[in-house]
């Protein structure tokens, strides 16, 4: 790879620490009665109200329409995703040290996969947190009624709007991948604009 193309993998690699000190994820309730805004932030190893307190009121909703309370000790993917994006971000600085095409590939297949597989993640821990409740000490019941939040975003629960968005952190991880993805098309680029010489 040309000097210039390692230097941005290795800047793209180094973007990813910014998912250690903002956000990834933000899901927003916008309602009537909270004219101060209530949401949640989904860090890389935890959960957390946009607002003190968000979390606590958030919980006590759920409580109502019969949710699972959001525990973030409970949940195993924040203990784990740190080591992930660890591994993702020195393998994205071991290809821009060694400078080879076939190991900026495989780090963006790997880097692909974990973004697919944290979403898909994401979209199951909504379906079991808005469909799997507790009807029976439920004080609100709507018959047919489920509470999954949107992926990306926005979708209406009751009387709440519920938009859901990457937070920083995530548009970090988004602009890390796409450099990686500019730089591999234009490294494959010029390597097919070789002409080998003929003796």
């Amino acid at each position: 790879m040309k000097p210039f193309s390692r230097i941005s993998i290795a800047v793209a690699a180094l973007l990813l620490t910014l998912t250690y000190f903002l956000p990834l994820w933000e899901i927003e309730l916008i309602a009537p009665q909270y004219p101060e805004g209530l949401g949640m932030e989904i860090w890389i190893n935890q959960v957390q109200g946009q607002h003190p307190g968000d979390l606590a009121k958030i919980n006590n909703l759920n409580h109502y329409i019969g949710m699972k309370h959001i525990k973030p000790e409970s949940i195993p993917e924040l203990r784990i995703m740190p080591w992930i994006m660890r591994a993702v971000m020195l393998f994205g600085l071991a290809v821009a040290i060694s400078g080879r095409k076939w190991m900026l590939t495989a780090w963006l297949v790997v880097f692909l996969v974990v973004a697919l597989a944290g979403l898909v993640d994401f979209y199951l821990w909504g379906y079991d947190y808005g469909h799997n409740l507790d009807l029976e000490n439920a004080i609100i019941k709507v018959p047919g009624m489920t509470y999954q939040p949107p992926l990306i975003g926005s979708k209406k629960l009751l009387n709440f709007e519920a938009v859901s968005l990457p937070g920083f952190g995530g548009w970090a991880a988004i602009g890390s991948v796409l450099t990686g993805a500019l730089v591999w098309f234009m490294e494959m680029r010029r390597a097919r604009k070789v002409v080998p010489n003929v003796e």
